[in-house]
Formats: structure tokens, sequence, C-alpha cells
């Protein structure tokens, strides 16, 4: 089986399983079956995975439009908005929105720090990109933000999402206890700071030509740099949505696998697809003489590897009510069969 199959196409029924074989939870029943028992149900039709992924994109880019607005100073503005509204997949804020109706919470009260982290995720696209860092010049299918504004405009306007970030949850958060909105800038701090992402992108770029680079060694980067806001963003859903500590252990124990399964995909796709397919510039990694998955223990230890991260995600949500799961595993699922 490819590991590149997109399932965006389908619905999310006991018809879409992966070459016709259902894999197992600890429970002992098929992982395909948490997703789909609303399909014996005849009032609760299957889940639709597109129609789904379409709608809380939507509100998303019209939150995000809206939460940076164009005014004085032109420049950072429509240098930020450039960006920030450059299309996307959306992952991250949709895994914060779905955690927070997992646990009984509303998208309203998640959508705020749905934007925060899109609004971060893109700061580090456009710092990645920079010569300083990895010189790219296409992100998105568009110019990198740089070679459009200008490496200072880029720079400072990848800090004014970081900060704004952080205002946009402390002061648009609806329904949410104080508490739990100190709590979520402290989850959100933690993620992307010298911890989390920034940690992953310094041992990253010292790593690079280095000839003996373990896994663990490669572990550590993926889940600073990668999974570190994969976590953050549904931890932040299940804290808002007013999610236990059981609950929110769960999830977090979910969003640390498919963090890492973001990662080892996006290896992957850097050595099986051009340019064109990804939106960004292919083989980057070879050229940078990165260590990464495929080259550290092959494309189908990779894919086999992808393969598990995706069933141990999966069984951290076995004890929710499937319906309301769905989501998160049809999202786990893209992350894993997505091709670009």
């Amino acid at each position: 089986m490819s590991l590149l199959i997109n399932p965006l196409s389908t619905l999310i029924s006991l018809k879409h399983v992966h070459s016709g074989r259902q894999r197992q939870s600890r429970s002992g029943h098929p992982i395909s079956s948490i997703l789909t028992k609303q399909d014996r149900n005849p009032i609760s039709p299957p889940f639709d995975f597109k129609r789904y992924t379409l709608e809380k994109a939507d509100s998303v880019n019209r939150a995000l439009a809206a939460a940076v607005e164009m005014k004085e100073p032109i420049k950072i503005h429509e240098s930020m908005r450039y960006s920030l509204l450059a299309g996307g997949k959306r992952v991250r804020p949709m895994l914060c929105i779905a955690a927070c109706e997992l646990v009984g919470g509303d998208e309203p009260t998640a959508l705020p720090a749905a934007c925060a982290v899109e609004m971060i995720h893109t700061m580090s696209l456009m710092h990645d990109d920079l010569p300083c860092m990895d010189n790219d010049a296409l992100r998105r299918g568009k110019p990198t933000n740089h070679r459009v504004f200008g490496e200072e405009t880029a720079v400072l306007a990848g800090d004014a999402l970081l900060s704004f970030a952080f205002e946009h949850v402390a002061l648009r958060t609806p329904g949410a206890s104080p508490e739990s909105v100190v709590r979520v800038l402290g989850e959100l701090a933690r993620a992307i700071g010298a911890e989390g992402l920034v940690a992953g992108q310094v041992v990253d770029i010292c790593s690079e030509g280095m000839t003996e680079v373990g896994l663990d060694h490669l572990e550590f980067i993926h889940h600073h740099k990668t999974a570190a806001l994969l976590e953050g963003s549904v931890v932040l859903g299940a804290i808002l949505g007013g999610g236990d500590e059981e609950e929110v252990g769960k999830l977090r124990k979910f969003a640390k696998c498919i963090g890492l399964l973001f990662q080892v995909v996006d290896d992957i796709l850097d050595v099986t697809k051009s340019s064109a397919e990804l939106g960004k510039t292919a083989g980057k990694d070879l050229v940078a003489d990165k260590t990464t998955y495929p080259k550290l223990i092959g494309i189908e230890k990779s894919r086999e590897l992808a393969e598990e991260l995706n069933r141990e995600a999966q069984e951290q949500l076995s004890q929710f009510h499937p319906h309301k799961a769905a989501p998160l595993i049809a999202l786990a699922n893209y992350i894993a069969y997505r091709d670009n």
C-alpha cells in the first residue's frame, strides 16, 4: 500500500479501509469501526471529511482575514496577510477546533486559539524560508515572503504575527474562564519556545552535515520542530473545551503521535514528490544534507513507522464517543495519507 493516498476525495465509511485490511486497536475492535459505528445507525450518516475540512477551513480563513486587517503601516500588514492568507491545509486550526468539540466545547470558543496557532505556524514558515535559514524561493505555490517584501519586512512581519497570536487569544476568546485562557497561553508559549519549536529548529540547523545522527537525535528534532505546535493545537482545544485531565492527557498523546507522523510523511514527500506537486521546493533536505527518516531508515521503513504512529494515535481516541472522535481520526488519516 502506498503511503501517499489522499483520503479527501472519499467519505469515511466502512468502505474506506486501507487495502481492505482492518487494523486492530488494543480493545480488539478494528480502528475503522471506531470511525464508523454510526454507519450502523440510519439516523447518523457516514462522516464526510471533505465537507468538514472545507467548512472548517472557510471558518478559519474568514477569522484570520478579519483578525489581521489592512491598516497602517500598510507594508507590514500586507506582508503578514500575504503569507497568512496564502492558503495552506489549516490542519493545526482544525485539530484545535476538533479537540475542543470532542470534549464538549464549540467552534467559537476554539477559533481564536485556532487562528493563533496558524499565525505562529505561518511565522515559522516565513522565518524558515529566509536566506539565513533555508533560503527558499517557493511556499504554498507562491514566491516566499522575503522574495516579495524583502528580508527585513519578512522578519518583522513574522514577529508581528507571533506577538499578535497571544494578544488574539487573550482578548478574543469567548466562553472560556480566565484560568483556561491563562493555561492556554502558557501551553502555546511552551510549544514554540526554547524547549519547543525553537529547540527543534536549532538542533536541526546544528545537525546539517553531521555524519552520525541516530533515531533518537532525529526524533528530538521533529518532536520539537514540528510536533510541538501540532500537540499544542490539540491541547489548546481540549483545555478550552473543558476537558478533564484524563481527556487532555489522552489528546496530548494523540497529538504527539500525529505530530511526529506529520514530519515522517513530510520527509517521505520531500524525496518522492516534485516542487509543483508540493507547492514548495522539493528535495531541499537532500541538498542541505539534512538527516531525514528516509535517509536514516529508508522509504519503506519510514512508511511502516508512519502506519504505526497513526495506529497509536487513533488508539488514544478509542474511549471517546465515536461520532465526536470522527474528525480527529479523519485528520490523523489525512496527515498519514496526504500527498502534499
